[in-house]
């Protein structure tokens, strides 16, 4: 489902973010990427779908070439892959269904996107995903209204209207009260299970990532120091990734 080859990025002025990924994910997996803050994990996930751009190596997403691919091929792979992002990227003003019908621009034509005309099937998939979330009765509701937890789902569902093969999210629970924690982490892994799609999900938080996961990546300092299910995960490994202990 993802391939991953040779992968490095140097951000400006001359700061090396990633070292040579060599990674491939396969169908249904829940892989977490775990690490510290700055290890890699976001620029990673955001090289999968060309938000970063690498400056070598290659990806493949769905059969489909990411590194290398002109801007009408990107714009297909990226239907591909739904993103869920850490602030939301929620348009406050406007309301949780059409928020979520973001998710279609890149099946519509734009003009009649641009004045909020999607098709009634559009419409229905976009008010099944909030169903989905638990957000269906809230479906009118302005995103600005909303509680940080109900933005997320509302960011969640947005991606499900993608009908994407992969979902990335990058540090979904970072910017929630703890307590919501858990029930973000549910619906990404009821998605998970229930729809078999691929999911690629960063944390920082290590009992977060073995409770969910099927598979670990753990990376430190931009190169992966770890990759294999939760219960492999000694205290050893726990050192490789972060150093002293996840809280030093």
């Amino acid at each position: 489902m993802i391939e991953v080859a040779g992968l490095r990025v140097v951000l400006p002025p001359s700061t090396v973010a990633l070292h040579g990924i060599d990674l491939s994910i396969g169908r249904g997996e829940f892989v977490v990427v775990l690490g510290r803050s700055g290890a890699g994990k976001t620029t990673f996930l955001r090289c999968l779908n060309r938000l970063v751009e690498p400056t070598a190596g290659t990806i493949r997403v769905a059969g489909r070439a990411v590194t290398g691919a002109g801007a009408a091929a990107v714009r297909e792979v990226r239907r591909q892959i739904g993103m869920v992002f850490q602030q939301f990227n929620l348009v406050r003003r406007a309301s949780a269904i059409d928020n979520v019908l973001a998710g279609r621009l890149g099946y519509v034509p734009p003009v009649p996107s641009v004045f909020g005309s999607f098709p009634p099937a559009d419409r229905e998939l976009a008010r099944a995903c909030l169903d989905q979330v638990g957000l269906g009765h809230l479906a009118q509701r302005r995103a600005d209204t909303l509680s940080g937890g109900e933005q997320q789902r509302v960011a969640i569902a947005r991606a499900l209207a993608q009908r994407p093969a992969v979902i990335l999210a990058d540090e979904p629970t970072a910017s929630l009260d703890p307590a919501l924690t858990g029930s973000i982490m549910d619906i990404l892994k009821a998605i998970n299970v229930d729809q078999g799609l691929t999911l690629v999900v960063s944390q920082h938080q290590l009992e977060t990532a073995l409770a969910y996961a099927t598979r670990i990546v753990g990376f430190r300092q931009g190169r992966v120091a770890f990759d294999g299910p939760p219960a492999s995960v000694t205290p050893t490994v726990v050192r490789a990734i972060y150093g002293e202990s996840p809280d030093a």
